[in-house]
């Protein structure tokens, strides 16, 4: 009887098992803390005609995951999401590429799929969480006696993936666990070793969220046509260099709207800036900081993208890492695409913060200024930064607290 009663009262987490170590791992320790665990593999692409290998990497994963439900003795389920990920981040992806932007789809994949549609099947499984192997950490705290949940950062600073979580809101917060994120990537191999479990030594996996062994730009290739155009290259004596922003010393009232204007949004280029060095198979597949596939030599130092233009099928290019049109002190996120992890922390129209900032992954995290006006978010950092690309995202912290993010103009 009163096992049965302690049945009733066990939590129930739906843990994604994606056939690797991390998940494995979470998996085993949420069993070990007494909650009533269910597997759930989602399968979220199979258009065979894009991977790069024989492999079916999906069909070995799936497998690989069952494998692991079974030696911790866990119900287990596949679900195939293959429509839902398409439409979400597919067909996105490629709109975004096409217009000349560089989306993340490791983000959106959190977002729209883990959770959203995987927390939305959860629920419908009665299940009070859902967990998955990220490396980062939650916590919760009371603010008007309210509940807040806090996202921070993994204690693995090399693994930390708190970046990729920082389009999550408070609802989904709220059903969140992240069982490793207090762990080392070592002793996460090292505990699933223990436990003899098959995805032990298995590497992590490269290529697109959950698409498997793909490569991002054949996959563009094989979606999006090519279309030949001009590459030119802009000397870094260019015109629009010398009117420089002020570095960002951090003095929000030294810019006027015009010179915040000037510092965060870049001017499109002109062809008649530069010179004409070469040809391409399609604006579409370069992104801004990209240096292989030019293919274009005699230049001395390495030529960079700067800017692409997939209008009119022109990419721009600098010569050497160091090129101005590399680096920049600021960037834009419009008011719609702004985002609050903490909405007590949203900045109102005329109000200033100082943050922590980054705009990729594993990026050490660089001062930054956010100044909220009416159209929305202006960053300015401290020190310039590299490869500023329309359609990544910036994420902004307070210590190892993700706070916000948005998607840059």
């Amino acid at each position: 009887m009163n096992k049965k009663v302690m049945q009733h009262n066990k939590k129930r987490v739906v843990v994604g098992l994606s056939g690797g170590v991390d998940s494995s791992v979470a998996a085993s320790l949420l069993v070990d803390q007494g909650y009533e665990v269910i597997g759930l593999f989602m399968k979220n692409w199979h258009d065979e005609s894009v991977t790069l290998s024989n492999e079916c990497p999906w069909m070995e994963d799936s497998t690989d995951a069952m494998l692991v439900a079974q030696k911790l003795g866990i119900p287990f389920q596949a679900i195939d999401l293959s429509e839902d990920y398409k439409e979400r981040i597919v067909d996105y992806m490629f709109a975004e590429y096409e217009a000349g932007r560089t989306p993340n789809p490791d983000i959106l994949c959190n977002r729209e799929i883990k959770f959203d549609i995987f927390l939305q099947t959860a629920l419908r499984l009665n299940a009070d969480y859902v967990a998955t192997g990220h490396y980062c950490q939650k916590a919760t705290m009371e603010i008007d006696g309210k509940p807040v949940y806090r996202l921070l950062a993994g204690a693995d600073p090399n693994k930390d993936q708190s970046y990729f979580l920082c389009q999550l809101n408070q609802e989904q917060l709220a059903k969140a666990l992240f069982p490793i994120g207090h762990l080392q990537k070592s002793q996460v191999r090292k505990i699933a070793a223990e436990l003899d479990l098959v995805t032990a030594g298995k590497k992590d996996s490269q290529g697109l969220c959950f698409i498997g062994k793909v490569r991002l730009p054949v996959f563009l290739q094989q979606q999006l046509k090519p279309k030949k155009g001009q590459v030119i290259a802009i000397p870094e004596t260019a015109e629009r260099y010398l009117k420089k922003g002020i570095p960002a010393g951090m003095e929000v009232d030294a810019y006027d709207q015009e010179l915040l204007e000037d510092t965060c949004l870049v001017r499109p280029y002109l062809e008649n800036e530069g010179e004409v060095v070469g040809e391409h198979n399609g604006a579409h597949y370069f992104t801004i900081g990209q240096r292989k596939g030019l293919q274009i030599g005699g230049t001395g130092k390495p030529l960079f993208v700067i800017a692409t233009d997939t209008k009119n099928h022109v990419i721009y290019t600098g010569l050497g890492e160091d090129h101005p049109g590399l680096l920049r002190y600021g960037l834009f996120v419009p008011k719609h695409d702004i985002h609050w992890i903490r909405p007590d922390k949203r900045l109102q129209v005329g109000e200033t913060a100082e943050y922590l900032a980054r705009i990729r992954y594993r990026q050490p995290l660089s001062k930054a200024l956010l100044s909220m006006k009416e159209k929305g978010l202006y960053v300015l950092f401290e020190h310039a930064q590299r490869g500023i690309a329309a359609g990544q995202f910036v994420a902004w912290y307070k210590g190892n607290e993700a706070i916000g993010s948005g998607t840059i103009a």
